[in-house]
């Protein structure tokens, strides 16, 4: 991969940052990075409930992430929280938690989050797709249910324009039920809860595709969590930053989020 001297001066900050303050003293055990995440840890963030393997996508970033930082594979421990426990303000026992946090501002009031490290894009959910293709053409021709409070809206109205106007109800759950009733074809969530529906609660159900996130009008963004006024958070920021810039954050992105889900783009 070749690297833009732009980025090359993002990954020597990191590096400056890392060796100078991140593991001085600021993390719970010196010389340690303390990771939480879910228990269980679910598929494509966490492959086989197994953080320590570094396969999901929220497993490979932790590792790239403590890499940026100055933290060496096996200087990396896991541990595990509930999310609304996480979410509570006091002490904590892990230095970063990484479990698909959406960056708010009622949550920033007593928590820290990192600089997002991902932004979720909108997806079609659809069940038993068959041969339907994720192309705007294909997605033209689908019954769609919506949800009338999101951005799913327009989205459907402006960007997919289907050919007969979609059916607009008021909350997720009853536009999944929609769906098993044979009453819609198709609905836009979040990648993330797309990809839950799909295995949990749609029978049958398949995520079709998934939109770039830049397309999305207020996409969330998820952070890695601290306690507020973590001393960790600078460096955390800076190494991200170095992810982004050199293009490893989009590759683990693309490896685990598009390749093994097989959700790819809507172009």
């Amino acid at each position: 991969m070749k690297v833009t001297g732009a980025a090359l001066g993002a990954m020597m900050l990191a590096g400056a940052v890392a060796a100078q303050s991140c593991s001085d003293g600021k993390t719970l055990t010196e010389g340690k990075l303390t990771i939480a995440t879910g228990n269980p840890a679910y598929y494509p963030w966490v492959i086989d409930d197994a953080p320590e393997s570094g396969k999901g996508f929220e497993a490979a970033v932790a590792y790239a992430l403590a890499e940026a930082m100055g933290f060496a594979s096996e200087d990396v421990v896991w541990t595990r929280t509930s999310f609304d426990q996480a979410i509570q303000p006091g002490a904590k026992d892990f230095d970063l938690n990484m479990q698909q946090f959406s960056i708010t501002e009622q949550r920033d009031k007593v928590v820290d989050f990192s600089a997002p490290y991902y932004t979720a894009p909108m997806a079609v959910l659809v069940r038993g797709g068959g041969d339907l293709s994720a192309s705007l053409d294909a997605l033209k021709q689908l019954r769609w249910g919506v949800v009338a409070s999101t951005t799913a809206l327009p989205m459907v109205t402006e960007t997919i324009q289907p050919d007969a106007s979609p059916l607009v109800y008021d909350d997720n759950a009853n536009v999944v039920e929609a769906m098993k009733a044979g009453q819609v074809d198709a609905a836009l969530f979040d990648l993330p809860t797309a990809l839950y529906l799909s295995a949990v609660v749609l029978e049958g159900g398949q995520v079709l595709g998934q939109f770039a996130p830049d397309e999305s009008a207020n996409p969330d963004h998820f952070g890695a969590l601290m306690t507020e006024g973590n001393p960790l958070k600078d460096c955390v920021d800076a190494a991200l930053e170095a992810l982004k810039s050199d293009g490893s954050l989009a590759a683990i992105e693309a490896e685990w989020l598009q390749q093994a889900t097989g959700v790819p783009l809507i172009e």
